[in-house]
């Protein structure tokens, strides 16, 4: 918790600091993509899949039980909304800020490598190079692995769901091992491809696709409604920042911060290393003011309207009584989605298209994480062999499978262990990364600090 916090405040300083106007390369350099493709980029690769698996579920858990307040009542329904956007607003991106800001920076600016080691050099100098840099990168390798590996499980149960409920295919662990297979089939091909053509063109079908069923729900639910939701959502999340950001239940039973921020922070850190080292793979040319506000501010509003139109509405629906999503989501949270679209016209062709959005957003997370740990794993080559990017697409899946085949029931819970577990360590990394990267910026003559 400390951590995440201090990636915030840093981040927000940094951002209003006489640094902002620095670019991520030399002083006349432009991005090399588009507005749309850089955020369709990072947004696919730093969150899709959660969006999809907790949209509704999230929201829907925390009505149910929510801590300190009535549940299911308005006090649940606020502590819901603000809570699931604390686990997705602007401290997540501050973690990925972490690395990809520094990245960026040593590999732009001072013609370092794209891999870890290298924006800890302020503080190692030159023994960044030997052990220590080796070190550094296995714990990022390690960490992306089981980051990537925990979302692709969280895919494979909730397209195994799909199926069931649009063909009435068994969930079973069997069927989501042969759902990762194909899946990182896909994902092989398509890290094979490049970042051009491959991930940059799945990452804006999957915007463009979101966008679509966020529309439909948007238009044929209660939008009004929602409109309020969102509103109301936007204000008890900032009033509740500055406490969220320090809680650990210090005075009451520590469980459900477990369960829950302490999960989503550990699984945010052991992701840091992929979504950053992504991010500053494709952040050539921005400034730092440009790259801060864009990386916190448009995925945490479109996480907000998301959140406020699929769990909003569906608690709105719980509260009228028109639903029984509670009793779905008791059941298995990986069919949250699915029931609560259900409850609108044109429901199996919707579910069948979010089954397929799973699918491409599960295959972006899985060919980006490849060639993030291709880059770590071959010294910061930018463009890594083509052998060696199948290897690590095969290892993941592989990886993903055996956490599923191994939790047995409790699949859900070994895949949580396992992000937290490669969090921690992590979470001090990137916590270096940001220190390094303060002490190489006041190195900057103030006169190269070229304002825009």
């Amino acid at each position: 918790m400390f951590f995440v916090s201090f990636y915030f405040l840093i981040s927000i300083w940094l951002c209003f600091s006489r640094w902002g106007s620095i670019r991520l390369g030399p002083d006349d350099s432009r991005p090399d993509y588009s507005f749309l493709s850089w955020i369709s980029m990072l947004f696919s690769a730093g969150m899709g899949i959660g969006l999809l698996f907790y949209g509704v579920a999230e929201p829907i858990l925390h009505f149910n039980t929510p801590q300190g307040v009535e549940p299911r009542t308005v006090a649940a329904a606020h502590f819901a909304m603000q809570t699931t956007m604390f686990h997705y607003g602007l401290h997540v991106w501050a973690i990925y800020i972490s690395i990809g800001l520094s990245l960026a920076s040593f590999c732009y600016r001072k013609g370092k490598s794209l891999s870890l080691r290298s924006a800890l050099y302020p503080i190692f100098g030159k023994r960044i190079e030997g052990f220590v840099g080796d070190l550094v990168d296995i714990f990022a390798i390690l960490g992306t692995l089981f980051g990537v590996a925990t979302s692709l499980g969280l895919g494979a149960m909730q397209v195994n769901s799909g199926l069931n409920h649009l063909f009435g295919v068994e969930s079973s662990a069997s069927v989501q091992v042969m759902v990762i297979s194909i899946i990182t089939a896909l994902a092989t091909i398509s890290v094979v491809s490049g970042l051009d053509k491959g991930i940059k063109i799945l990452s804006e079908f999957n915007i463009l696709g979101a966008v679509v069923v966020l529309l439909f729900i948007f238009l044929l639910g209660p939008t009004a409604i929602i409109l309020n939701i969102a509103t109301e959502t936007t204000g008890v999340y900032f009033q509740s920042l500055m406490q969220k950001m320090f809680h650990m239940d210090a005075f009451s039973e520590p469980g459900w911060m477990s369960s829950w921020t302490i999960f989503y922070f550990a699984w945010w850190l052991s992701w840091a290393p992929f979504v950053g080292i992504f991010l500053a793979r494709i952040s050539k040319g921005r400034t730092i003011r440009e790259f801060i506000l864009s990386v916190m501010l448009v995925p945490t509003t479109a996480c907000l309207i998301w959140f406020s139109t699929f769990g909003g509405t569906a608690i709105h629906m719980e509260m009228q009584g028109q639903s029984s999503i509670s009793a779905a989501v008791n059941a298995d949270m990986s069919t949250a989605i699915f029931h609560f679209l259900q409850q609108f016209p044109l429901s199996e062709v919707v579910c069948a298209f979010t089954v397929i959005l799973v699918i491409t957003f599960f295959v972006t997370s899985s060919d980006s994480g490849s060639l993030v740990i291709d880059m770590l794993s071959s010294n910061g080559h930018q463009d890594p062999p083509i052998p060696q990017r199948i290897f690590w697409a095969t290892l993941e899946g592989a990886v993903a499978a055996a956490l599923l085949l191994g939790g047995g029931a409790n699949s859900l819970k070994a895949l949580q262990t396992a992000a937290v577990a490669s969090g921690l360590p992590l979470g001090i990394l990137c916590m270096l990364v940001f220190i390094g990267l303060i002490i190489e910026l006041r190195k900057e003559n103030s006169s190269q600090v070229k304002v825009e």
